[in-house]
């Protein structure tokens, strides 16, 4: 990739350090002998899971019924291990999260109540949503062109060759400067 769950890292470690609460999950490769096998959906609490691997579905040996190029969808140890991370605390009193998705992808449209789950959330009034999407070719993904176009979202394109140390920083500096701007949490 280009660097897109690094910087979602980074600005993540950022708002920790200021005290800012986060909640959500990172995707992650996993690989094995030097070569992709899958990826992992790892919750900012440190909890793992199954997102996609090579192949076969783990339990029985066939080929999921849900799956993405060579790689099978495990639907459920996905929502599983991110849907309770992204569910809406209305505490009076206190301060709401930042929620961070890294990734709103092919793989996760899979699941029906991560779709539900994300429009609810960006739906919400006062929510602030840190959020990775792929760049938009082949068949659009709806819920992926709903955010992108939405009035409300603010698009940070990554491209590899700004990814160099120096560019992360500044890309993480623009990012916590535009959600400090949109979020109550920063003030």
């Amino acid at each position: 990739g280009v660097g897109k769950t690094t910087i979602v890292r980074k600005v993540c470690k950022r708002l920790q350090d200021l005290g800012v609460p986060i909640q959500g999950f990172y995707t992650e490769e996993v690989r094995a002998a030097g070569r992709r096998t899958g990826f992992d959906v790892v919750t900012l609490g440190g909890n793992r899971g199954k997102l996609a691997r090579v192949g076969t579905d783990s339990l029985s040996g066939h080929k999921s019924r849900y799956s993405v190029g060579q790689y099978s969808v495990m639907l459920e140890d996905f929502e599983q291990i991110a849907l309770p991370v992204l569910q809406v605390h209305t505490d009076k009193g206190q301060v709401r999260p930042v929620y961070v998705i890294d990734e709103i992808g092919k793989m996760e449209m899979f699941s029906s109540s991560f779709v539900q789950t994300v429009r609810s959330l960006t739906a919400h009034v006062g929510s602030t949503v840190l959020a990775t999407i792929p760049i938009a070719k082949g068949r659009p993904i709806p819920l992926v062109e709903e955010l992108r176009h939405s009035a409300d979202a603010k698009l940070v394109v990554v491209k590899y060759l700004l990814c160099l140390r120096k560019s992360v920083y500044d890309i993480v500096n623009n990012i916590y400067i535009i959600m400090s701007i949109f979020t109550t949490c920063l003030e």
